[in-house]
């Protein structure tokens, strides 16, 4: 049995692929932020506490920033320059790149650049199973993923003395290496999220059930030898590195290296390691005895034909049913667990606190909130509620109650029971944006250009309107009276959202003199600032806002020259 210490490090280090949110286009102080949040999760920063006066200093800030960019072959600046920034923002493995805090291990990477776990198995024969296939169309066939995780092995094998054998049919549950393609929570704890966001993780050798596992996220497009998705091949190498024992390494060429790096652009029959992958895997196996290692041109017999490379495909058009986080217009926008989640059509991003997009793709609100009815377009509203920490989602005239992820018994209930009953007595049939207000801790629920006021309680049944509402909506000065939705976010600010903008109510602030409207696809999508454009001949009014044809908000000539001089004074240009 391994240790318990070595547990925790298997746990710890259980190796990722993830789409890290760019930077390159965020505020100053955003950029600095993200960085700091970076070079903690993979390694370079110790976790900062606040509880305890544990806080980052400049120099330990810069000083990390400096290993970071060696061990990337960057320029040791010591600064969140603009290479150093667009490598951040490139795909890679969440694997910390340094793993623990100490001279021992420091000393150990200035030795060679390659890294292991002091992990390994304890035997040379390993066999492997395919527990299913992917299921995304258009998805490899399974016989081409049988061939493709073969080959995917054979560079380990070419260089050492282990052997790898796909398990016969009734030995698959007792392979020594299992690899599943899966979605969201399944039951390892590290789910996955979806398209575009964390694309992989193994498991490193051990005396545990989880030893050497790899999963695959299904939602993505895996593909062969093809840009227009994800190298199964690329990935699988990389990670089966990690199932044998391997960390990463700053070296490249390497196949190690933390950041995907797409297709390996030889056929894979003849794919070999670089020689530091080479040397990394021989440290802890041994060089190969025997035979000398196959030719490219005569693979190993025992393996399976490779599958042809993909055709040259001819362009197509975008797929007009894909979602663009930069066009706005949001169904629902909530704070969950501190974390902000937009909601549109039947997807959703998130938005961590650090203010990092988790990824650019959406993902799908089925996998991730499960009970919400087949075919789930729209959300309307969602909030979690104060007493107990329960997510209220609000769709037409319905409304479910959620403990994290999952549907509670008994929902969907009818809206009906909120007593929410409009200025002409009626009731209200739809939900259009819900929050509490941090200024006294109530519940707000808007709908039509009316909102009412609830008091929070331990269920639904005791959450009725205040007397006296509802009241009209305009009396919140400056903002929307029909918002998309609303959220208390920071320290106690109001965010008010439509369509593709937002407005802040400093400190809850009912009635402020000023309240300027933002860009939510800048400041919260991370896209690109858009291009000022020549208003259409004739505008609806002097200083109206429109959208161009990419969804980006515009403004008139003097209302951007304007903004120019309010971002030039705050310092957001550099």
């Amino acid at each position: 049995m391994i240790s318990s210490g070595c547990l925790w490090l298997v746990h710890l280090t259980c190796a990722v692929l993830v789409l890290i949110s760019p930077v390159l286009l965020a505020p100053v102080p955003d950029q600095y932020s993200r960085g700091v949040d970076w070079l903690s999760r993979y390694g370079y920063l110790p976790a900062s506490d606040p509880r305890t006066g544990q806080l980052q200093t400049k120099e330990g800030i810069e000083k990390a920033i400096k290993e970071m960019q060696r061990f990337a072959g960057l320029e040791d600046t010591g600064r969140l320059d603009s290479a150093t920034l667009k490598l951040m923002s490139t795909p890679r493995c969440s694997l910390p790149d340094i793993i623990g805090f100490g001279d021992l291990l420091k000393k150990r990477r200035r030795k060679r650049r390659y890294a292991t776990v002091g992990l390994r198995w304890k035997k040379s024969d390993l066999t492997w199973s395919i527990q299913n296939s992917p299921s995304l169309l258009p998805s490899l066939k399974p016989s081409d993923v049988q061939s493709i995780l073969a080959y995917a092995f054979k560079p380990w094998s070419d260089v050492t003395n282990l052997n790898f054998q796909a398990a016969s049919s009734g030995e698959q549950d007792r392979a020594d290496i299992k690899i599943s393609f899966a979605r969201s929570l399944h039951e390892d704890g590290y789910p996955f999220d979806g398209k575009g966001g964390t694309l992989a993780h193994a498991f490193f050798p051990g005396e545990y059930d989880l030893a050497g596992d790899t999963h695959f996220d299904d939602e993505e497009s895996w593909t062969y030898a093809d840009d227009s998705g994800t190298d199964l091949f690329t990935v699988a190498v990389h990670e089966f590195g990690h199932a044998l024992g391997l960390s990463h390494s700053s070296s490249s060429p390497s196949i190690m290296r933390p950041y995907y790096q797409g297709a390996v652009g030889v056929d894979i029959a003849s794919y070999t390691l670089p020689a530091d992958d080479r040397n990394a895997i021989q440290s802890i196996y041994g060089v190969k005895r025997g035979s000398p290692t196959p030719s490219p041109n005569n693979p190993t017999p025992h393996l399976p034909k490779p599958p042809k490379p993909p055709s040259p495909k001819v362009p197509s058009q975008p797929d007009p049913t894909a979602l663009n986080r930069c066009e706005g217009g949001f169904d629902a926008v909530a704070n969950i667990r501190g974390e902000v989640f937009f909601f549109k059509g039947p997807y959703f991003w998130r938005i961590q606190r650090s203010g990092s997009l988790v990824s650019f793709q959406p993902a799908l609100i089925k996998n991730f909130w499960r009970g919400l009815p087949p075919g789930t377009d729209k959300i309307d509203a969602v909030y979690e509620r104060k007493a107990d920490g329960r997510i209220i989602f609000f769709i037409g005239s319905q409304y479910w109650v959620f403990k994290d992820t999952m549907a509670m018994a008994g929902y969907p209930r009818p809206l009906s029971d909120w007593g929410l009953i409009s200025h002409d007595g009626k009731d209200v049939k739809r939900v259009e944006a819900a929050f509490i207000w941090a200024h006294n801790g109530k519940t707000y629920i808007f709908s039509g250009g009316w909102f009412w006021r609830l008091s929070e309680g331990s269920g639904s049944e005791n959450l009725r309107p205040d007397a006296d509402y509802p009241r009209q909506s305009s009396l919140w000065k400056g903002v929307p009276i029909d918002p998309d939705d609303i959220i208390t976010w920071g320290e106690g600010d109001t965010y008010f959202f439509k369509n593709n903008s937002y407005w802040v109510l400093k400190s809850g602030g009912l009635d402020q003199d000023t309240v300027s409207h933002r860009s939510t696809a800048v400041d919260w999508m991370k896209c690109p600032e858009p291009t000022p454009t020549k208003l259409p001949d004739n505008p609806r009014q002097k200083g109206d806002c429109y959208c161009d044809q990419n969804g980006a908000l515009q403004m008139s000539a003097s209302s951007w020259l304007l903004s120019v001089i309010v971002l030039l004074y705050s310092g957001v240009f550099i």
